[in-house]
């Protein structure tokens, strides 16, 4: 059975096609259209039995209820919680996610921005593979809407929503300090990238304000990947003095340092403490000894960045061009979840005599 059109209702009412198409749009204020024509229309309209079609008013609208998401690795869990919060969100609005892979490869990034872009995609919600800006600068310059997460741009003139990547890891770093521990070493994620930056600063920070020498050895990896973890591990266990404990900068990470640490007969927290910072993975209360971890508000960081998107979408129906003069930055506070992978090192008194030599 054909679904009745605007042409049906204006037989029905005598009222012309636009006149009806701006009733049933919610613009009869708007155009001073009167309250018994706009009655009169939505009366008809629901006894025939009317139904809009989503598509084609999509396409009036320039508004299609899709929204484009791109994540450097589905596998991570931290990205997927992310990707899950977004769906979530925007299901409830009606909107559908095209959700992209790029695997940490920035050719497969910018070519799946060209694709979202060339679906008249209502707008983008961006976790960038890395820090270069100047594609990012173009979907801006095209005036669509961009949402970047989980890193920060300080040229880009757009919403952004991070983690506070600086305190969670000086909290981290003080954590074990806290347990006596100062032969602390670090292995990182990928470097230069703003969401490593801020966490080597924020260890580097607590080491010196407990004025404690940092190990440039101590200083390894360039991956949140779990092989950049074992490989690392590898690494510290074979200088002499070994660290007494390892901030992890991710989980991946700390789930890589722990395998090499078992290849080696070594075990947490006797042999070694460690820390690691990520999301609340359940994973890790289910190892043999649970790691401690700065935990993001994954689900928070999705559900903002998809609120920050709504508005950008809406402000750029509104105006000709979407220029917001001031950006929302949003950085999202940590917390440390303690476990028993962190203890006071068993040869405290030894630790420092090798310090003060």
């Amino acid at each position: 059975m054909k679904n009745p059109s605007l042409k049906d209702i204006a037989k029905v009412t005598g009222v012309s096609p636009t006149t009806i198409s701006r009733v049933l749009n919610g613009k009869a204020k708007a155009y001073r259209i009167s309250i018994p024509t706009s009655e009169l229309v939505l009366q008809t309209a629901a006894e025939i039995g009317y139904i809009p079609n989503q598509t084609a008013r999509g396409l009036r609208m320039r508004k299609s209820k899709t929204i484009g998401l791109i994540l450097p690795n589905l596998t991570n869990p931290f990205f997927s919680g992310i990707a899950s919060a977004v769906e979530n969100a925007a299901r409830k609005l009606g909107f559908s996610i095209i959700l992209s892979n790029s695997q940490h490869d920035q050719s497969l990034e910018i070519e799946s921005i060209r694709t979202l872009m060339s679906r008249n995609v209502d707008g983008l919600i961006v976790l960038p593979m890395g820090q270069d800006s100047k594609y990012l600068k173009r979907i801006i310059e095209s005036r669509i809407p961009l949402v970047i997460a989980d890193r920060y741009f300080s040229d880009l003139n757009c919403p952004q929503v991070i983690s506070n990547n600086y305190q969670g890891a000086f909290n981290a770093t003080k954590h074990l300090i806290d347990n006596n521990h100062k032969h602390i070493a670090c292995i990182q994620g990928r470097q230069n990238t703003s969401v490593n930056n801020e966490r080597l600063k924020g260890y580097n920070s607590a080491m010196k304000k407990h004025q404690i020498k940092v190990d440039p050895l101590f200083i390894v990896g360039d991956d949140f990947g779990t092989q950049n973890g074992y490989v690392s591990m590898k690494i510290l266990q074979s200088l002499k003095p070994r660290p007494t404990a390892i901030f992890a900068f991710s989980n991946l990470i700390a789930l890589g340092a722990v395998k090499a640490m078992r290849e080696n007969n070594m075990s947490l927290p006797n042999d070694i403490s460690m820390i690691a910072f990520d999301n609340d993975q359940p994973l890790l209360e289910y190892l043999a000894t649970p790691i401690s971890t700065v935990a993001q508000q994954t689900n928070e960081i999705g559900q903002i960045a998809f609120k920050l998107l709504m508005t950008a979408i809406d402000n750029k129906q509104e105006k000709s061009e979407f220029i917001d003069d001031k950006p929302n930055i949003v950085s999202m506070p940590t917390k440390i979840i303690k476990r028993e992978s962190v203890t006071r090192p068993k040869n405290t008194l030894s630790t420092k005599n090798i310090l003060t030599l």
